[in-house]
């Protein structure tokens, strides 16, 4: 910022003590570009240097020499374009669970999000149940990918026979590589890809989820598959992973901030500066919408 401008690193540096909130900030600017959005969240690893500076404590990788950042984003799904909403640094305090710290922060800043979107989107770590359940009872929805092992079970359609005891709760067991078809519904088809989709019950999150089971091609032959799912149970199984998939454009926010923008050159120590600096180098767009 000294190079590019008429004032010395120490005015920069003094500066950065001073709180802004980037959360306002970026929340303005995005209402005014995006229409259909979903929130991505994801932590990313920051290096740090010196044994005084703020992060360095229990969630502090000392094999990585990196603290964990934790940011928002807003993607914009028909452009695939991720905007960054505010980032926020892992506490020092050693008592705290890490998954319970970032539920704690979805808490914090909900309002946001859903003035953004309904849906809030994160990779495989956060398809866990107290996350699921912080979500949900903020009124939103979660979207995220399942471990090909989850246990997940087929909901019993039978009518009740009128016999003693209590009806089958469920039909089965779901078999990803073999989908019931009497269950599941093939709701999207081309030559690289497959997704059926299906309401079933997840046995970890203790309650129905809309699955959709993405099957991937290359040259007629199968490479991989994978199962999303949302909390949403009227959602399009193709949205589900058109949604998912667009996660990953926060990542390119995080590799654009650390190439181009200096996000890991900070060398302050303080939490404030370090606060301003990664929101400050963190790109609001990361690249210009194709109307432009």
């Amino acid at each position: 910022m000294e190079r590019f401008s008429n004032k010395c690193e120490q005015y920069f540096r003094i500066n950065f003590e001073n709180k802004f909130n980037f959360q306002d900030f970026n929340f303005t600017m995005i209402k005014e570009r995006v229409s259909e959005c979903v929130v991505a969240f994801d932590p990313s690893y920051i290096r740090k240097s010196g044994k005084h500076t703020y992060g360095l404590g229990r969630h502090w990788s000392g094999c990585a020499g990196a603290a964990k950042l934790l940011g928002f984003a807003a993607v914009e799904v028909a452009l695939n374009t991720a905007f960054h909403l505010h980032a926020i640094q892992t506490p020092k305090s050693k008592e705290i669970n890490l998954l319970h710290y970032y539920c704690l922060m979805i808490r914090e800043n909900y309002l946001y999000f859903k003035e953004l979107s309904n849906y809030l989107v994160a990779d495989s770590y956060f398809a866990k149940s107290e996350a699921i359940q912080t979500i949900t009872a903020l009124g939103m929805h979660f979207i995220s990918r399942l471990r090909d092992g989850a246990v997940l079970f087929y909901r019993n359609r039978e009518l009740k026979t009128g016999k003693r005891g209590a009806p089958k709760k469920y039909a089965g067991r779901v078999k990803p590589h073999e989908p019931d078809m009497n269950f599941f519904t093939l709701c999207y088809k081309t030559n690289e890809l497959k997704i059926y989709h299906s309401i079933v019950y997840c046995k970890a999150f203790k309650q129905n989820i809309n699955l959709s089971v993405a099957v991937f091609y290359k040259n007629g032959k199968e490479l991989t598959r994978k199962l999303y799912f949302s909390t949403d149970l009227k959602m399009d199984g193709m949205k589900i992973v058109s949604y998912y998939r667009s996660r990953f454009q926060i990542e390119f926010l995080y590799r654009d901030a650390k190439q181009h923008c200096g996000l890991e050159d900070c060398q302050a120590k303080s939490e404030n500066k370090l606060n301003f600096h990664f929101n400050a180098a963190l790109p609001l767009m990361l690249r210009k919408p194709l109307s432009d």
